[in-house]
């Protein structure tokens, strides 16, 4: 394809500008042996000679000039060219000299007459790599203030915590000119590196001169650069950083910058995660992808928090077929949107189907044939499923029943559960017990490996505090705390995925993967951090804790102990089977007292041997009377068997 006028033009500019350069390299590098050769001889006869004495040195430097481009040219071809200032060329470069200087003084030792010292080929040569090499530091020099950032334009910032990121971090922001931001200062607490400079950028101090730095350099923005740092280094730092007058702006930790490298666009806004002081354990766990490339997997609740950050997850591992199934459309076409940047809704890997058909699972799953399936849809609202324990019984009961009858030949089944299963005290932590004991009990019956992950409070889900509190501080209300005292366990959405998919991979028939989330964080801190952030004065008020709700929540229910025999931040806790007839006899309809104390009689009932084998239908859970409900739940499990009643 021909080039544009203008392409064409700036092409042609480019090619000038190199010739310029390149010639004026050639004049500089032949000057600089001569000059080399001159000085050399010259101090040797103790600053006094001939001016024949001159012409042979000349001569000479000439000659030794013409030799080191020949050995330039020869390294060259062997070796390659560098980037023209670069380290790697300083390198080639001083190996090209001491090769001429050799050469020089090689041909000159025999020689009776010499036409000059033998000392002058080692003294000039040395002397010409000196002119050499500033002539590229120059250049390099040249280079590089041409690439920062205009002063003019540019936001002035200071970068705090000089580690290997915050100097990664210090270079992007140098070499871009259309990053918009400008260091002008750098701060560490790290007495070993007061009064460093670094590409030019002086070192002001620690935590204790921000408000003395920020005033000197007019800076608008402090950027927090110290990775895997403790939330009260961020909390402190970020203070003093307001009361100063500027922007408080973070790095990411590193695990959020493993798979590329820094540059300014990773800077973010200050979040909840950075200041509650939470271990995270992301980069500790590590996930093999490759069970997961090239099968079959369906995700139930794919609109959900959990659900499409494992959707997500899973498609950068490749698998063969992703199934993403919701009973919100919505959810689907906002998952669709994230995944391919298309909505239409027209693909097969989106299912429409709501947990409660029974028999509608059963055949999509009969149908699709998943390989490996992560069971994330549930009802998770503590407060509404309290006053509406029917559908905790219809939805996450009986919908994660119809979903095991009907994967009972898949490879592996992971069940997504909560910290408030163990020693629940609610119908959401009742539901979610029976959900874990229903899979130990099909774990027995199938071929294939079913278990369930167990994990606290999900940042930033639909359902956290923390999103409850960001709303209500946008709408000028004040933040409500149900209690001073209340702590929870908290991870991130990418973690809490990172363990089902760990889950997977490591996991065992019927038991429950429970993840080390280091200390529960207190609700009033997480109110008081956001209060602080908000742009008015907000009021935390305390509601008290409503029905179900408890003080502290536990990550291991009575009985069970933490051990972790596959991994160091993994506990595997064995969980009593639970025969699925106890379940198909509730009444979702019965009284809403009735109904929860059921659900927290079945928790409490002892493990129950299965009473079928494998590849029979399951005949002998019918047994006693079944509600309505119960004979249309156990069809689909009759119809995707074959065989008698025993």
């Amino acid at each position: 394809m021909p080039l544009t006028p203008p392409a064409a033009a700036t092409r042609e500019h480019r090619r000038k500008e190199t010739r310029r350069r390149t010639a004026a390299l050639l004049a500089n590098d032949a000057a600089a042996w001569i000059g080399g050769f001159v000085v050399a001889a010259w101090t040797r006869f103790e600053f006094g000679f001939t001016g024949s004495h001159i012409a042979k040195i000349i001569g000479v430097g000439l000659i030794a000039a013409i030799l080191h481009n020949a050995v330039d040219v020869l390294r060259r071809s062997y070796l390659g060219r560098h980037p023209l200032g670069s380290f790697e060329e300083v390198r080639a470069l001083a190996g090209t000299a001491a090769c001429t200087g050799a050469l020089v003084l090689l041909a000159i030792l025999p020689m009776t007459i010499r036409p000059v010292p033998a000392s002058t080929p080692v003294v000039g040569a040395a002397l010409a790599l000196i002119v050499m090499l500033s002539a590229r530091a120059r250049h390099r020099h040249r280079h590089e203030r041409s690439l920062r950032p205009d002063t003019r334009s540019a936001k002035p910032v200071l970068l705090f915590g000089m580690g290997a990121a915050g100097q990664g971090l210090l270079r992007a922001m140098v070499s871009d000119p259309q990053g918009g931001h400008l260091p002008v200062g750098l701060l560490d607490d790290d007495p070993e590196k007061r009064h460093l400079r670094i590409e030019g950028v002086r070192m002001l101090g620690g935590r204790r001169e921000i408000p003395t730095a920020i005033a000197q350099t007019n800076a608008t923005t402090v950027i927090f650069s110290v990775t895997n740092a403790d939330a009260e280094l961020v909390r402190e730092v970020r203070d003093a950083t307001v009361r100063a007058g500027a922007t408080f702006k973070v790095l990411p930790p590193v695990r959020e910058l493993v798979d590329h490298r820094i540059s300014v666009a990773d800077v973010r806004d200050v979040e909840i995660t950075d200041l509650l002081g939470r271990r995270h354990v992301v980069a500790d766990l590590v996930t093999s992808e490759t069970a997961l490339a090239g099968r079959r997997i369906l995700v139930t609740g794919a609109g959900g928090s959990i659900g499409s950050e494992l959707c997500r997850q899973i498609m950068r591992a490749s698998p063969g077929e992703l199934m993403m199934l919701d009973r919100d459309g919505s959810a689907l076409r906002s998952l669709q949107l994230s995944l391919s940047g298309r909505a239409l809704l027209d693909g097969p890997e989106l299912i429409l189907a709501d947990l409660c058909d029974a028999e509608g699972i059963a055949r999509i799953v009969a149908e699709r044939r998943p390989e490996i399936v992560f069971h994330a849809a549930a009802l998770k609202h503590l407060t509404l499923l309290q006053r509406h324990p029917g559908e905790a019984v219809k939805t996450n009961v009986w919908g994660t029943l119809s979903v095991l009858n009907a994967c009972r030949d898949v490879a592996k089944f992971v069940n997504i559960s909560t910290d408030k299963a163990a020693n629940p005290a609610s119908v959401l932590g009742y539901s979610k017990r029976i959900t874990e004991r229903l899979t130990a009990h099909a774990a027995a019956l199938s071929d294939g490996t079913l278990l369930s992950v167990r994990f606290g409070n999900v940042l930033s889900s639909r359902g956290s505090v923390v999103t409850a509190f960001r709303a209500q501080i946008e709408a000028g209300v004040p933040i409500t705390v149900t209690h001073p005292d209340v702590t929870r366990y908290f991870m991130t959405v990418q973690e809490a995925v990172h363990l089902v998919l760990q889950a997977a991979a490591i996991g065992r028939d019927g038991e429950a993967l429970v993840l080390d989330m280091g200390k529960p964080v207190r609700i009033d801190d997480v109110a008081r951090q956001m209060a602080a952030q908000a742009p008015r004065p907000t009021r935390i008020v305390y509601t008290g804790l409503r029905p179900g709700e408890k003080l502290h929540e536990d990550l291991l229910g009575e009985g069970e102990k933490d051990v972790r025999p596959l991994h160091p931040l993994i506990s595997h806790v064995p969980v009593p089977s639970l025969d699925p007839a106890e379940v198909r006899a509730l009444d979702p309809y019965d009284d809403p007292e009735k109904i929860v104390d059921r659900l927290a009689w079945l928790c409490r009932q002892p493990a129950q041997t299965p009473r079928h084998t494998l590849g029979q239908a399951p005949c002998s859970l019918i047994e006693g009377e079944l509600t309505e409900a119960g004979r249309l739940a156990e069809r689909p499990w009759r119809a995707a068997r074959k065989g008698s009643c025993p």
